[in-house]
């Protein structure tokens, strides 16, 4: 159903999956009411791109609610059809369904993540349950679900081409998954279970992005920041403003465990503090602490997976992942741990060795390197290797010019992509650019909208969403975003790029490419409907042009005078790709697998909100990647992924990457960057969606199974030992 393209869009912001009661229907909105709400039809707007300008914050609850019921009486008649079931009036006709609530649910949890305010934030915690409870009033259909099975039972006589069959297939696992075959008992723990989880789910999130706002530091004296730009100063200058504080300077925190300003920052007690503030948050007492919520959601999970058959929340939830098993998973990042803790640990010994000569050279007593120190120490280290510093490359990585000369270009020559920005397309934020792309042949494909900026309503992170997917059943082209979380600066100063943001934005550009590219039949397929850990592999790919000489010449040019980015520093930026990597693969591995740890737990061991913070330590000690100077990626209570669509499928990245790195190496030995492999590419496995096998899309690109050798060659794990 086209609703669950909008569900999907929730789970990979993180949110918690929306619901209704179906015994407490709300009354349909007048066809008044509904002429003036934007979501009653399908926007008028070019490739129905939404009508940012027209929607308001008091459309969504009418939309959602006539929806809701809109669906409902849709679902009914479908299981009520006298008819023998057929793909057509079954899956075809659920694939039909929810119009209104798709296009109201797609736009309003996109805004939440890209743009929340209060009365959004209402809605989501007022909807949250509501919406749950509507997706279990559908797959908990048992009409419905009889008439699923017969098809499935009968699929191999339909007469139905391979992704018709894919989708018989599909909708009747999904609907054994979400509980289909449970007694009404059963389903009605579900339904409660499932109403509470998107509760918490909604709580989780929302305390995670009051928590960032509420961690900022406060700081006096400008001298306390020595080290920082002056673009970054007075970016804290006017952060302080922003929050009464005049005269002072405010440090804001990005939803991860590292924080950029501990790169350059000379103050060493600042840099703690910095620290501290960030993974103390959701731990810390007070109004938006997680543990309490941790906990309980915990044991929902372990609770439902009991329930539905299954040993624990990981192996209920891989089983329509490619990994299939938590053994296999355990497995490879058991693999991956050793050899990245010994690099870490290496890397750790050249930082120490930095810091002992420098306080030697000071005349002061040397200190021992604490997670606090390493992004400092090692900028300082990959200097002393390589000659160059991350404020060396900066000028060169002016925002727009990456975009367009870096991003838009290699696409270009990969794929026979065009962009023209448009300034006619309402927007939601002042940030946000949108361009049209066109084809190779010149027909438009997708319009893609790009929103770069970190602030107060924004959730941390980076990702992709889609506004509007593809199909030929709906004949729907894509609208696709990018969403960033780069600082912005202060008014008339340029956005100078790091070159993990630089990374970042190729990277998201994959995703965007995965979305546009999309040539299936059905909605359920589009674009990334693929399994989690296979979802980010494209994005990976995507990734290695930032480095590819041909491009970075062509965007690496100074924002001032537009030269290009010397010859010899281009080179220092390729040999330094595997600088860090120990710390890198380490700070990753430690979320991947306490996010393996939390959900492999059965349901009488997850411990109380109290013991939340001590089980962390445990599972990071046991599993070997408990490394103090490299803590992991995301804390537990601040870990908003897995409260959301990578639940037991963080692993999910470095799953890919192995698919990545295999890929990296099939254009190396093809010839590299040009329209044949991309072609190819496109062809045989960004087009496809979810149409076809994840695995069988990969082989049908490579021509083999996925080697593990490319990765650590990759991440500089070869010879790591142990």
């Amino acid at each position: 159903m086209t609703t669950r393209l909008a569900l999907a869009v929730a789970m990979t912001l993180g949110l918690a999956l929306p619901a209704y009661s179906a015994g407490a229907a709300t009354p349909a909105a007048s066809t008044a009411a509904q002429q003036a709400n934007p979501f009653f039809a399908d926007s008028p707007l070019p490739l129905h791109y939404p009508q940012f300008d027209k929607i308001t914050d008091s459309d969504f609850a009418p939309a959602f609610d006539a929806g809701m019921a809109q669906q409902l009486k849709e679902v009914e008649a479908i299981a009520n059809n006298k008819a023998k079931p057929t793909f057509e009036n079954t899956l075809i006709a659920l694939e039909k369904s929810g119009e209104t609530l798709d296009r109201a649910t797609t736009v309003f949890f996109a805004l939440v993540g890209a743009d929340t305010n209060d009365t959004r934030k209402k809605l989501q915690a007022d909807y949250s349950a509501r919406f749950a409870a509507h997706g279990d009033a559908i797959a908990l259909n048992g009409k419905l679900f009889a008439r699923i099975q017969a098809l499935y039972d009968d699929r191999a006589k339909l007469g139905l081409d391979a992704e018709g069959v894919r989708l018989v297939e599909k909708y009747y696992e999904n609907y054994v998954r979400a509980g289909a075959k449970l007694s009404e008992a059963d389903k009605t723990k579900l339904k409660e279970m499932n109403a509470e989880l998107a509760n918490l789910g909604t709580k989780f999130s929302q305390n995670v992005q009051s928590e960032v706002n509420a961690s900022a530091l406060t700081v006096d004296d400008v001298k306390e920041l020595e080290g920082l730009s002056q673009e970054q100063i007075s970016a804290a200058a006017e952060a302080a403003k922003a929050r009464g504080l005049d005269g002072k300077y405010v440090i804001t925190l990005l939803n991860t465990t590292g924080q950029p300003p501990l790169t350059n920052l000379a103050n060493r007690a600042l840099r703690q503090k910095i620290y501290e503030a960030s993974t103390t948050r959701g731990s810390r007492g007070g109004e938006f602490d997680n543990t309490a919520l941790v906990a309980r959601i915990m044991q929902l999970r372990a609770d439902k997976a009991k329930l539905m058959g299954f040993p624990n929340f990981a192996a209920y939830n891989l089983t329509n992942q490619t990994a299939k098993t938590p053994e296999a998973v355990n497995a490879m990042l058991g693999q991956l741990a050793p050899a990245a803790v010994a690099n870490a640990k290496r890397e750790a010994a050249d930082l120490q060795a930095m810091i002992d000569q420098e306080q030697k050279a000071a005349g002061k007593p040397t200190f021992k390197l604490e997670a606090w120190d390493w992004a400092f120490y090692s900028e300082k280290v990959r200097q002393a290797k390589y000659n160059f510093d991350e404020s060396q490359l900066k000028p060169y990585f002016e925002m727009k010019t990456v975009l367009e000369d870096g991003v838009f270009h290699a696409a270009e020559l990969e794929f026979g992509l065009t962009f023209k920005q448009r300034t006619d397309l309402p927007v939601y934020h002042d940030d946000v650019t949108v361009y049209d792309v066109f084809d190779a042949d010149g027909s438009q494909l997708a319009i893609f909208i790009f929103d770069p900026y970190a602030r107060a309503s924004k959730r941390g992170g980076a990702w992709m969403n889609s506004y509007v997917s593809q199909s030929e059943l709906s004949g729907f082209k894509p609208v696709v975003a990018n969403h960033l979380n780069i600082p912005k600066p202060p008014a008339g100063k340029p956005t100078l790029l790091t070159w993990d943001e630089v990374t970042t934005t190729f990277h998201e550009f994959g995703h965007a490419l995965h979305g546009m590219f999309s040539n299936v039949k059905y909605p359920y397929f589009s674009g990334t409907s693929v399994p989690r850990d296979f979802v980010e592999f494209p994005s990976q790919v995507n990734e290695m042009w930032a480095d590819n000489p041909v491009i970075l010449k062509n965007y690496a040019k100074h924002y001032q005078n537009g030269s290009a980015m010397p010859q010899a520093l281009l080179d220092k930026v390729v040999a330094a790709a595997k600088f860090n990597q120990g710390f890198a693969t380490t700070e990753y591995l430690g979320a991947a697998m306490l996010d393996q740890r939390w959900h492999q737990i059965s349901a009488g061991q997850v411990p109380a909100a109290a013991d939340v913070m001590k089980f962390e330590a445990n599972a990071l000690a046991k599993d070997g990647i408990f490394y103090a100077p490299v803590p992991p990626r995301y804390k537990t209570p601040y870990f908003s992924h897995i409260m959301g669509g990578y639940s037991a499928g963080y692993y999910a990245y470095i799953w890919s990457e192995v698919l990545d790195a295999n890929t990296q190496k099939w254009f190396n030995e093809n010839g590299g960057l040009s329209r044949k492999n991309g072609d190819h590419f496109r062809k045989t496995l960004l087009s496809r969606g979810g149409s076809v096998d994840a695995m069988q899309l990969f082989r049908d690109f490579a021509g083999h199974e996925p080697q593990i050798e490319p990765l650590l060659e990759k991440r500089g794990l070869t010879g790591a030992g142990n």
